[in-house]
């Protein structure tokens, strides 16, 4: 029997191993791309985040976080397909490599981040001392993953998942000169192994629509090349357009999965209830605090578990410096409500909850988180709530501006209905737009609106069942 030279047998190796590769790192990077491009006003939320001045101190590029958002799913779509179909390979890989070390990098500052850091800033010729931003979650997959499996990736949990794709584009950067755009025997080979890890990838979140646009992205490459010689630029080209009508769509309506936990048929009271009201077993937090010796100025630090059990209050010896207090600290898991801060203010302060959670009759709110953004669709929802209100259904706005400028909106476009506040980020997750229908009955979403797609009261009155 013949032996297979070592050499040879290296070179299936190595074959193999990008053919893999290829596969695996195109698949993540396409599902990936789409789950961001379904939501990109979200992930322009969390941009801004990173961009604030507490975090990573780069405010001037917040008012461009939407156009950067938007960039970094389109760059992840068209480099998962380009992988897939073998082209341009040496550009995509490069792109692919400095992509995932950016994103390496930004998940190890996500995960390093000391809650307990400060830093200083001149604020009118005075130097403050304020603390640092920690994102808790980087956005790579963010709502998809709390809408599916109940949580998102941790920081750490992020960092390994793109060292681990950083290894498996490693041996495509290293091959990227002997890569080229597929032939029929390699389609055959590559595209239905990527269909795979998209499906797999689809359970996982439980939406199917990535599959189908990877499907339909697939076809249009296999008819680029069929008819044109120029195919690898086409099929870029192509792969570009799609994406851009997607992402179109969601910005100016809404996205087409919402994996938040206001989504339609989501009940809020029910998902606000504590781990003790449903007999569950709940977290367990510390926090760190710092004992000083009066006399001998030795500093001590404990948690505050171990205050109470051993009574450190009765140490007359020792005093707490407050300002060394570091936490929570989680050191247990358990269960924790899905939307912990909903809370909503009337213009005197109170909570005012139980006037949308509680009412005896369907509530549509209007959700204004910045009446100075807001768009030309308040003119048409100022018409819907008059005759929502004439056949009683009660309307409810919502916004964080201040009282003034909400004031000013109402008289301009002569809304009839009050307005209460709540935290800028709350109104952001609740819909993705501004401003945004939320229709309502017993704290139970029923339907949700862009001010694109204001709908008129007969729509209402259809999911009302009236």
């Amino acid at each position: 029997m013949p032996r297979v030279l070592p050499l040879a047998q290296n070179n299936r190796t190595m074959r193999a191993l990008t053919y893999f590769s290829r596969i695996f790192v195109g698949g993540l990077f396409i599902v990936s791309g789409i789950i961001k491009a379904n939501d990109p006003l979200g992930f322009s939320y969390k941009l801004q985040e990173y961009f604030a001045e507490s975090a990573l101190n780069l405010p001037f590029l917040e008012p461009y976080a939407l156009v950067l958002a938007i960039l970094a799913c389109l760059a992840e779509i068209v480099l998962g397909f380009a992988v897939i179909f073998g082209a341009k390979m040496p550009l995509a890989t490069w792109a692919l490599l400095i992509l995932t070390l950016f994103f390496g990098w930004l998940t190890l500052y996500t995960a390093t981040c000391d809650e307990a850091g400060t830093y200083d800033i001149m604020v009118n010729g005075i130097m403050e001392n304020r603390p640092v931003t920690c994102v808790t979650d980087c956005g790579c997959f963010g709502d998809a993953m709390k809408g599916s499996i109940g949580r998102s990736l941790t920081p750490w949990e992020s960092f390994y998942k793109d060292l681990v794709l950083f290894i498996f584009i490693v041996p495509l950067f290293l091959q990227r000169n002997k890569i080229s755009l597929n032939n029929a025997a390699e389609d055959v080979r590559i595209l239905p192994g990527a269909l795979v890890i998209v499906s797999m990838l689809c359970w996982l979140f439980g939406w199917m629509f990535p599959l189908v646009f990877a499907l339909i992205g697939m076809a249009g490459y296999l008819l680029i090349k069929r008819f044109s010689a120029r195919s690898e630029w086409l099929a870029a080209g192509y792969i570009t357009l799609i994406c851009l009508v997607f992402v179109y769509y969601c910005v100016q309506h809404l996205p087409l999965k919402d994996y938040r936990p206001y989504a339609i048929g989501k009940s809020i009271p029910e998902q606000m209830k504590s781990a003790e009201e449903l007999g569950l077993q709940a977290p367990e937090y510390v926090y760190n605090y710092v004992m000083v010796n009066a006399a001998s100025g030795e500093r001590v630090t404990i948690t505050s578990k171990q205050y109470m059990a051993d009574k450190w209050w009765e140490r007359k010896e020792y005093i707490q410096d407050k300002e060394g207090t570091q936490g929570p600290f989680k050191i247990k898991d358990g269960y924790e409500a899905t939307i912990p801060d909903f809370s909503m203010m009337d213009e005197e302060g109170s909570e005012v909850n139980y006037m949308i959670l509680e009412a005896e009759t369907p509530v549509l709110l209007v959700i204004t988180y910045d009446v100075d953004k807001a768009g030309k669709g308040i003119t048409k929802v100022g018409a819907l709530a008059d005759e929502c209100i004439a056949n009683g259904v009660e309307v409810f706005g919502l916004t964080s501006s201040m009282q003034d400028k909400v004031e000013t909106l109402r008289h301009e476009h002569q809304l009839a209905f009050p307005y209460g506040y709540a935290d800028e980020k709350v109104l952001k997750t609740l819909v993705r737009a501004n401003p945004g229908l939320v229709l309502m009955d017993k704290g139970v979403v029923l339907a949700k609106w862009s001010d694109s797609d204001v709908p008129s009261y007969d729509v209402i009155k259809k999911i009302l069942g009236r």
